[in-house]
C-alpha cells in the first residue's frame, strides 16, 4: 500500500519553507501526499499541487512567533483553534505519517496529535533558539514540540545539532538538504566575449533586515563604487518589509551607486539571473540553518561568498569552492569582493569547484532521501 503524508503548514506565503515542500513534491516522490494550510485561501507558492492542497482552520498571520506579552494570548488561541481543525480533519485520520513543514505548523501539530499514535515528523528549518524562532516560538518549539516528535528533518547539521537537546531519546533524526529547483543555466558560449563583460555581483534572498542586503550594499560600495560593476538584489519584500525596500534603494542613492543597484523583485527562473552573476553573496546578519540560495549559488557555478557562520560554512570551504568573511563585518566583506573582482582565475577556480561540491542532489534525489527517512522511522516505531 502507497504511503500516505500528511504535509502540515501555515502558509501559502512563497518563503524558503514553501518553497522546499512544493519543490520535493514537484519532484518524482513515492509516497501519497496531501497538504494542509491554516486557514488561508490566498493563491500562493501551493498552486501547482491543487489537486492534494486542503485549507482548513484559522488564519495564523505572520510573525506570531515572535509575539510579545499582550498578542501571546491570541496566538495561543489561534493555534488552539488550528489545533482542532487538525485533529478532526477527516485527512488526518487516513495519515501514515503527519509531516510538520514549518515551525509554525509544528506547534498546532503537536497539540493535535496528542494522543494520536499517528507518527510526528518536524521539519527543522531554523536554528532552534530565540533569535530565529522568537520568545513565543523558541518555548512551543522546545518544550511543546520536540519532545512530542517521533522523527526530525534537520535542513543542515547545524539545525539539526540545535534541536538535539530538546528531543525524546526515542526519536530518530538525519540531515537531507531542501531541494534548489532544477537550475536553467545561461549558455556560456552565448556570451559575446568581444564585447567587455560587466562583473555582476548578486543576492537571492527576500527582502528583510536580517538577509543582509545592506551589509552588501556598502560593502559593495566601498569595493566596487568607483567601477562599472553591477550589483543585484533578487528576492521580494515579504513579512510587511517594504519599508526595508524603500531604506535601501535610499542609501543607495545615497552612496552614489543607485544607477548600478537593481533590485529584481521575485524571480521565477532562478537559473537565468545566478547564472550570469560572477560574485553570489550570502550575508545574513544571524546565522542561517541552510540558505537554500548558497546551495543554488554552488550548483551554478558561481564565485561563492557566505558568512562564516552556520549552515553554509558545511558547504563553501574556504578558499575551496568559494569564500567565507567575517559575520556583520562590512569591511571584511568588501575585502572579499575586491580580491575576486580582481582575480578572474580565482574567480573561475572557485565556480569550477562549486559546481562539484560533494553532496549536492537533484530534487528528485531529496525526494528519495526524504522516503527512506519515513520507511526508517516507521519500522523503528514497529
Amino acid at each position: 500500500m502507497t504511503l500516505r503524508v500528511l504535509h502540515l503548514d501555515h502558509t501559502t506565503v512563497a518563503g524558503g519553507a514553501e518553497f522546499a515542500l512544493l519543490r520535493t513534491l514537484l519532484a518524482p516522490h513515492s509516497w501519497n501526499a496531501r497538504v494542509v494550510v491554516a486557514g488561508s485561501r490566498r493563491k500562493g507558492v501551493y498552486d501547482p499541487l491543487g489537486q492534494v492542497l486542503r485549507f482548513r482552520g484559522v488564519q495564523q498571520p505572520v510573525g506570531a512567533s515572535g509575539a510579545g506579552a499582550v498578542a501571546i494570548l491570541p496566538a495561543a488561541a489561534r493555534l488552539a483553534a488550528q489545533a482542532v481543525a487538525t485533529r478532526t480533519d477527516p485527512v488526518l485520520r487516513t495519515a501514515d505519517i503527519v509531516h510538520a513543514n514549518t515551525a509554525r505548523a509544528a506547534a498546532y501539530a503537536a497539540v493535535a496529535l496528542r494522543w494520536s499514535r499517528v507518527p510526528f515528523v518536524v521539519h527543522i528549518r531554523d536554528l532552534v533558539e530565540p533569535d530565529a524562532l522568537g520568545g513565543l516560538g523558541y518555548g512551543l518549539m522546545t518544550r511543546l514540540v520536540l519532545p512530542r516528535a517521533d522523527g526530525v528533518i534537520g535542513n543542515s547539521r547545524a539545525a539539526l545539532a540545535s534541536s538535539r537537546p530538546h528531543l525524546s531519546a526515542r526519536a530518530i533524526a538525519r540531515v537531507i538538504p531542501s531541494p534548489i529547483g532544477a537550475l536553467a543555466l545561461p549558455d556560456p558560449s552565448a556570451r559575446d566575449d568581444s564585447k567587455p563583460q560587466v562583473l555582476r555581483v548578486g543576492m537571492l534572498a527576500r527582502i528583510d533586515p536580517w538577509k543582509g542586503q545592506a551589509i552588501l550594499l556598502e560593502a559593495f560600495a566601498a569595493a566596487l563604487g568607483r567601477s562599472e560593476a553591477v550589483l543585484e538584489f533578487a528576492g521580494a519584500p515579504l513579512f510587511g518589509q517594504d519599508d526595508h525596500l524603500a531604506q535601501l534603494r535610499r542609501r543607495a542613492r545615497e552612496l552614489g551607486i543607485s544607477e548600478r543597484v537593481v533590485f529584481l523583485g521575485h524571480v521565477d527562473d532562478v537559473g537565468s539571473v545566478v547564472g550570469r552573476w560572477d560574485i553570489a553573496v550570502q550575508a545574513s546578519t544571524r546565522a542561517e540553518p541552510l540558505g537554500q540560495n548558497v546551495l543554488q549559488y554552488l550548483a551554478a557555478g558561481r564565485a561563492v561568498v557566505v558568512a562564516d557562520e552556520g549552515g553554509p560554512t558545511e558547504w563553501v570551504e574556504d578558499g575551496i569552492n568559494g569564500l567565507r568573511f567575517v559575520p556583520r563585518d562590512e569591511a571584511s566583506l568588501s575585502r572579499v569582493l575586491r580580491r575576486l573582482a580582481d582575480d578572474r582565475e580565482l574567480r573561475a577556480r572557485l565556480g569550477d569547484a562549486a559546481a562539484t561540491t560533494p553532496g549536492l542532489l537533484s530534487d528528485a534525489e531529496v525526494a528519495v532521501e526524504q522516503r527512506d527517512f519515513y520507511d526508517e522511522l516507521l519500522r523503528t516505531l514497529r
